[in-house]
């Protein structure tokens, strides 16, 4: 997201003083507008996706939450494991949403600025690996996370393949344009009057894979869901 805009934690701020029905309209390039409660943002761990769960299940030592949002992830490993978690976000209103919330340790700012501290765990839920915007800029990233991972330390991210959002040709083949990767989107989130637009990845597992290996991570699929949503563990390899 852009500093000039904040909608997302605009709305994550005013849902957490008032709690309503409110909802924030999300599309994409290949997506067409739809409404998403705002309460799914502060759900707590029963409602959480299977995916979510084993992360948080797995989640060990001091955990650095990247786009911690309005820190439902953050707040179940503080509250329930009792871990040292801090909660990064570059939306001011997301990081005051979970602060107020009971979060601990928050930090406004960005993932590629941060370099504070370093951790063994570090969390990339809801496709948080999205942040890099496009796929030339993925390795950029995960060399950012490496830099800032311990030398056992484990970077855990979910994604998708959106390969199935596709129609196929007769012959089974599927009708994807070649200008760019078919991952790379424009997200847009509207709440009220208020929109934003950005660059958004969605990137699928033999991707991310290749992407790991060339910044010298190794890679493991933990877990996979009904549409090409993936859990994945990057652990340091030299």
């Amino acid at each position: 997201m852009t500093q000039k805009k904040d909608v997302f934690g605009t709305a994550l701020w005013e849902y957490h003083q008032s709690t309503g029905q409110q909802d924030l309209i999300t599309w994409t390039s290949l997506t067409e507008k739809e409404p998403v409660p705002l309460s799914y943002f502060f759900r707590t761990y029963d409602k959480m996706p299977l995916i979510e769960q084993k992360a948080l299940e797995l989640s060990y030592g001091k955990i650095l939450d990247v786009g911690c949002g309005a820190g439902s992830h953050s707040l179940f490993l503080q509250n329930q494991k009792k871990l040292n978690v801090i909660g990064l976000d570059n939306s001011a209103g997301a990081v005051r949403s979970s602060k107020e919330r009971g979060l601990i340790e928050t930090v406004h700012q960005s993932i590629f600025d941060y370099q504070t501290k370093t951790f063994d765990t570090i969390l990339m839920l809801m496709n948080g690996i999205g942040i890099c915007g496009r796929l030339e800029k993925l390795e950029v990233l995960l060399k950012k996370l490496k830099r800032i991972l311990n030398p056992d330390g484990q970077i855990l991210l979910d994604s998708s393949d959106l390969i199935y959002l596709f129609d196929e040709t007769t012959a089974g083949e599927k009708i994807i344009s070649a200008d760019s990767y078919y991952g790379e989107l424009e997200y847009g989130i509207k709440y009220q009057d208020q929109i934003e637009t950005f660059p958004w990845l969605y990137v699928g597992f033999d991707l991310l894979s290749h992407a790991a290996k060339s910044t010298g991570l190794a890679i493991e699929l933990i877990l996979e869901g009904e549409n090409w949503d993936y859990l994945a563990r990057l652990t340091r390899e030299y």
